[in-house]
C-alpha cells in the first residue's frame, strides 16, 4: 500500500501526503482576476496549501511533484474540485458571486471516469451554478494528447463549465490546433509580463497572443503583472484583465470579500487609455 512508496526527493513520503489529504490538511487559497480598466474583480484562481502541523503554510512546490503521477493524483484533483464547490456555495449564501478556476492535471483529466465523477458532483451542489466554475490546464498538458484532452474538455464545456488554457505560450505548439480547441480562456505565462518590458521577443509574444485570443474570440487574461507599468503597457496594448502580486497575492479564502471591498486600481489604469 502507500507505506511501502519510497521517499520523494525532499522527504516528503506519499503516505504522509496521504495522511494531509485525509486529515483535511491541505486548503484553498485564491488569487484575485481584475480588469485593470474598470478595477473590478472579474474571478479568482483557486491555488492548494498545505497547513503543515510542523512546517506551517507550505506551497504548492512541496507537494505537487510528489502527488503528481502517484496513487493521490486522482484523489488530490477530486480534493479540489469538492472543495472549489463548497467555496462557491459559502460565497453564495454571502452574496459574493465570483468565478473560480482549479487547475486540474492532464492525467487525472484523461481517467476514464473524470466527466462523470465531475457531473456527480455538480449534481450534489446543484445550488452553484456551473458558469461560476473555470477547468485551467496548462498548455503543455493540453498538448499531451490533444484529442483525448479535446473530447473531455468538450464534454464538461457541455456540462456548462469553462476552459482555460494555463502558461499559453510555453508549448511550442502548433497554432492551428487552438482553431479546434475547446477553451474559453488564454492565459499569457508571466515569464513573458514579466519580461516584455525589457526585452522586444518578449514584447512581440505578448502582443501576439493579443491578437490570438481576439481572431479566435477568447478571454485572454495576463498573468504575473507585478507593477503598474506592466498593467499599463498590457491595457494600451489591448489586454484588459490581469492577475499577479501588483493586485493581490494569494490569500485566505474568507478574505476574499473584505480584499474585494476595498481594492482600487491604480489611478494611472484607468486613465492610461484616456492619453492620445
Amino acid at each position: 500500500g502507500l507505506q511501502d512508496l519510497s521517499l520523494s526527493t525532499n522527504g516528503t513520503r506519499l503516505d504522509r501526503l496521504a495522511t494531509a489529504l485525509q486529515a483535511n490538511e491541505f486548503c484553498l487559497y485564491v488569487q484575485p482576476k481584475v480588469d485593470m480598466q474598470e478595477g473590478t474583480l472579474v474571478g479568482v484562481e483557486a491555488l492548494a496549501r498545505w497547513r503543515h502541523p510542523e512546517q506551517g503554510l507550505l506551497g504548492p512546490g512541496e507537494f505537487l511533484p510528489q502527488i503528481e503521477g502517484s496513487v493521490l493524483e486522482a484523489p488530490f484533483g477530486e480534493w479540489v474540485l469538492t472543495h472549489s464547490l463548497t467555496l462557491q456555495r459559502q460565497w453564495l449564501s454571502q452574496g459574493l458571486r465570483v468565478p473560480l478556476s482549479l487547475n486540474i492535471s492532464a492525467r487525472h483529466l484523461q481517467m476514464a471516469d473524470f466527466p462523470q465523477r465531475v457531473q456527480q458532483l455538480l449534481a450534489e451542489y446543484a445550488d452553484v451554478p456551473t458558469s461560476l466554475l473555470e477547468i485551467e490546464i496548462t498548455e503543455s498538458a493540453a498538448l499531451t494528447d490533444i484529442d483525448a484532452v479535446s473530447a473531455t474538455l468538450v464534454q464538461l464545456r457541455n456540462m456548462g463549465l469553462s476552459v482555460a488554457i494555463d502558461d499559453f505560450g510555453t508549448g511550442y505548439s502548433s497554432l492551428t490546433y487552438l482553431r479546434q480547441f475547446p477553451a474559453d480562456t488564454l492565459k499569457i505565462d508571466r515569464s513573458f509580463v514579466m519580461g516584455m518590458m525589457t526585452d522586444i521577443g518578449d514584447m512581440a509574444i505578448v502582443d501576439g497572443v493579443i491578437g490570438l485570443s481576439r481572431s479566435f474570440g477568447l478571454t485572454l487574461i495576463a498573468e504575473g503583472v507585478e507593477t503598474t507599468e506592466q498593467g499599463l503597457r498590457l491595457l494600451q496594448m489591448g489586454c484588459l484583465l490581469g492577475q499577479g502580486y501588483g493586485i493581490a497575492r494569494p490569500m485566505p479564502a474568507h478574505e476574499l470579500q473584505a480584499w474585494a471591498a476595498q481594492w482600487r486600481a491604480p489611478e494611472a489604469w484607468a486613465q492610461g487609455l484616456a492619453k492620445p
